[in-house]
């Protein structure tokens, strides 16, 4: 996926040559940049990196009869002709970095870059939408939040954008620091730390300082926004003061934030907000339901008021905030007798995000006849704790006011031999012995939260009660 293209190109060949040190066959522009052929656009430049089990010089001629306009390659692909145009590098991972820097100190956008251990592509699309009622904003595209994705978002970055918005994410120590050094981020955001990815790290204060790093890339004069109801905020402020960063804001319940919660109406599908900001009292919509979207807003605006936007303007726009696929979002599907609700969060688990939905589910009624039903899958990277935050779900499964819970792997299915017989909908291995049965057993009325570690592979539940649509079974 890339920007919509622009009278101006995002890249010349010469440009490119100079970011990257390579040797080019023949001048070219780009309005865009893709590492993928499958969505390549007309214009893109495609960047064939190599994986593990994957070669993108292997889909180079696919790129280009998708309209690419040149290849950045380590070699000339097999099949392709004399006359395309080639950049050819070292290393396209490496160059690929190189246009991301090239491009990020050539632009003059205001940057924030968000990380934390949950909420932050929630808080991305936030700051997203914020932004762009202030000025051309351009963000991070989905989940592009690593040592790809990060460049490949700046590589894509306009040179009119007003504002960038880079989320950032790290699954093991020592690898934020060069992604935010990498985006220059004016200000960033840390959205809160937990034991998220506890398998690959000794201790939650280790996740805190690896988290912490984000701020090592913020520029002189730039702002730390963090979460003063998360324990780890002293910390994280003790940090800040280390990087140079003299400026620190901070948001959540506490009366003594600067990004303040004074009150929220939850509700099924959205919520009331009422916040002071910047010295500013906000009423505000957000239109997704949950707690935990209230109090990412809170960083939200304060990340935007630390850029010096007007948050009255970026309040308002919230509203117009949607749940990202697999994340939240909320589906009516017509089945015979009905419908059911979809609640849609197969993209990632953790403990803290998994409370999160389950207080969405207590306050989603279903409709007459309807059940509430949870299919969950094991929640990934916990390490050593992993079988005591699986058992630690009974009760608030139960509080939520669940009906019927079906689970996926060995750490959720154990946990479900907790609950009352009556609430054992049924367990498998994997989600693809489990999607046909949870797809037979639901019927009209029935709200059903999907919840799981991406590999646990929980969109195949979502696809199966996607299947169950009227005239699609």
């Amino acid at each position: 996926m890339t920007e919509p293209q622009m009278t101006r190109p995002l890249w010349t060949s010469a440009d490119a040559v100079a970011a990257t040190g390579g040797k080019n066959s023949r001048d070219w522009q780009a309005f865009g940049v893709s590492i993928d052929s499958r969505t390549v656009a007309e214009g893109d430049l495609f960047v064939a990196l190599k994986g593990d089990a994957f070669d993108g010089h292997d889909y180079a001629r696919d790129a280009l009869g998708g309209g690419a306009a040149a290849l950045l390659v380590e070699r000339r692909p097999e099949g392709v002709s004399a006359e395309t145009p080639v950049l050819e590098v070292a290393s396209t991972l490496e160059a690929l970095e190189k246009l991301g820097r090239f491009q990020r100190g050539r632009s003059g956008a205001k940057a924030i870059a968000v990380t934390g251990s949950v909420g932050k592509t929630g808080s991305k699309e936030m700051l997203r939408v914020g932004l762009s009622a202030l000025g051309k904003t351009h963000a991070s595209v989905a989940s592009f939040n690593n040592h790809i994705g990060a460049p490949l978002t700046l590589a894509r970055l306009p040179l009119d954008a007003e504002y960038l918005v880079s989320e950032l994410g790290m699954n093991h120590r020592g690898e934020l620091a060069p992604l935010a050094r990498m985006v220059q981020p004016d200000v960033a955001l840390i959205t809160n730390v937990e034991a998220v990815h506890a398998g690959h790290f000794d201790s939650e204060e280790e996740i805190a300082e690896e988290k912490a790093d984000i701020l090592l890339g913020v520029k002189e004069g730039g702002t730390a926004v963090l979460n003063r109801d998360n324990r780890h905020y002293g910390r994280l402020c003790e940090r800040a003061r280390k990087a140079g960063i003299r400026t620190i804001v901070s948001f959540g319940t506490d009366l003594s934030a600067d990004a303040c919660l004074l009150n929220a109406e939850l509700r099924r599908t959205d919520s009331l907000v009422q916040a002071i900001v910047a010295q500013r009292r906000l009423r505000y919509r957000l239109a997704v339901p949950g707690r935990h979207w209230v109090l990412n807003s809170l960083g939200v605006l304060a990340g935007i008021a630390a850029l010096g936007g007007d948050v009255t303007v970026a309040a308002a726009a919230l509203e117009q905030v949607e749940a990202p696929k697999g994340r939240g979002r909320q589906v009516e599907i017509a089945i015979p007798g009905g419908t059911l609700l979809l609640i849609d969060e197969s993209y990632n688990a953790s403990p803290p995000a998994l409370r999160a939905a389950l207080d969405v589910l207590a306050m989603t009624k279903p409709k007459p006849g309807g059940r509430r039903i949870l299919v969950l899958g094991d929640m990934l990277e916990l390490g050593d704790g992993a079988a005591e935050a699986h058992n630690a779900l009974a009760q608030p499964i139960q509080a939520a006011g669940a009906d019927l819970v079906f689970t996926a792997g060995p750490n959720m299915n154990r946990m479900a031999e907790s609950l009352p017989r009556g609430l054992q909908g049924g367990s498998g291995d994997d989600t693809k012995a489990l999607a046909p049965l949870v797809g037979a057993l639901v019927h009209a009325g029935d709200v059903v939260l999907v919840k799981g570690s991406l590999g646990m592979k929980m969109a195949r539940v979502v696809d199966a009660l996607l299947a169950l649509r009227t005239g699609e079974n």
